[in-house]
C-alpha cells in the first residue's frame, strides 16, 4: 500500500526528464489531485504498472465503480511517465469549470448522438502514440460487477493497431458513486490493477477481441475484490460489496432494471446536504 506523500506532490521527475510543455495543465491537475490524496490519506495498491508501455498507443479498458475512477486509473500510468487521455461525456466539456481543464488535458468528448467523431478522435490519439482510457461499460456499475461492455474500445484497438490493457479499479465506490451520497472519508484503500496487454491477432474481429477483454476485466476485478484489505464494518456497511461476495449491492439483474429506469428518466436523487454543512464536514475530516 502506498499513501501519497508531499514528496510525491513536488517530485521534479514525476513526469519524466523531458515532459511535453503542452501537457503542463494536465501535470498541474495531477499534482493538485495528489494533494487531495495526501490530505485524505488514500492508500493505493497499484499492480501491473509495468504493463503500461513506455511509448506508443494503447487502450486502457477498466471497469467503472465510482466517479473518481479516472483519477485512480491515471496513477497506474505515472511510473512509466505516461498521461492518459480519457473518453468522457461531452456535457463535462461544456461545464463552466471542468470544461477548460478537460480540453487542456486533451481528454476526448463523447456525444452519444454523434459517436463517430469521438471514435475518430480516439483512433487519431492512439495513432499519435497516446494512451486512451475508456470505461467500456459506459456507466457506473451499481452491482459492482462488470456489466455488458461496448465494442468501441475493441474497434479502436483493431483500427489503430494497438494493444488493449485490461484494468480493474476497486474501493473508490466507498467515497463517491452512483445513487449514494459522497462521503469524503480518510484512509480508504483503493486498488488498481493493470493486466497484461491483449494484442489484436491478425484478422481478429472486434467482437472476439471484446470477449477476451471483458474476460480479463472480470478476472482482474475478482482479484481486486478478493484481495481488498478492508471488510464491511457491519450489516449497514455492506452496500459497497457485490451480492456474490455477501454484500447488499443489487444483483446484476436488478441493477440492469434500475439502469433502464434511470435512462427512462425515473431517477431517485440523493438529497445533497447544505453547502455549509458539507464544508464543515470536509474540514473536520481533513483535521482528523
Amino acid at each position: 500500500m502506498h499513501t501519497a506523500s508531499w514528496g510525491d506532490v513536488v517530485r521534479r521527475d514525476l513526469f519524466g526528464p523531458k515532459p511535453d510543455p503542452r501537457d503542463r495543465p494536465y501535470r498541474s491537475v495531477i499534482r493538485l489531485v495528489l494533494v487531495v490524496f495526501r490530505l485524505f490519506r488514500f492508500r493505493f495498491d497499484i499492480r501491473g504498472a509495468e504493463h503500461v508501455p513506455a511509448t506508443g498507443g494503447a487502450v486502457i479498458c477498466s471497469n467503472h465503480v465510482s466517479y473518481l475512477d479516472f483519477t485512480y486509473l491515471g496513477l497506474a500510468a505515472l511510473p512509466q511517465h505516461r498521461l492518459v487521455r480519457f473518453m468522457a461525456k461531452a456535457a463535462i466539456f461544456g461545464h463552466w469549470f471542468a470544461g477548460p481543464f478537460m480540453r487542456a488535458m486533451q481528454h476526448i468528448p463523447v456525444d452519444r448522438k454523434a459517436g463517430a467523431s469521438a471514435f475518430d478522435a480516439a483512433v487519431r490519439a492512439l495513432e499519435d502514440g497516446h494512451l486512451v482510457g475508456i470505461f467500456p461499460e459506459a456507466t457506473i456499475s451499481t452491482s459492482f460487477t462488470v456489466k455488458e461492455v461496448k465494442a468501441g474500445a475493441a474497434r479502436m484497438a483493431v483500427q489503430a493497431g494497438v494493444p488493449i490493457l485490461p484494468a480493474a479499479v476497486w474501493g473508490g465506490q466507498r467515497i463517491a458513486t452512483k445513487a449514494h451520497k459522497v462521503v469524503l472519508r480518510r484512509d480508504v484503500p483503493v486498488t488498481v490493477i493493470i493486466g497484461e496487454p491483449i494484442v489484436p491477432e491478425p484478422g481478429e474481429k472486434p467482437q472476439a477481441l471484446l470477449r477476451r477483454t471483458k474476460a480479463a476485466m472480470v478476472e482482474l476485478l475478482d482479484e481486486a475484490q478478493r484481495t481488498y484489505p478492508d471488510q464491511p464494518a457491519g450489516d449497514g456497511d455492506r452496500w459497497w460489496q457485490p451480492a456474490h461476495l455477501g454484500g447488499s449491492a443489487p444483483t446484476p439483474e436488478v441493477a440492469a432494471i434500475n439502469d433502464a429506469d434511470y435512462a427512462a428518466g425515473n431517477r431517485t436523487r440523493v438529497k445533497a446536504p447544505h453547502p455549509l454543512a458539507r464544508a464543515k464536514a470536509l474540514l473536520g475530516r481533513v483535521r482528523r
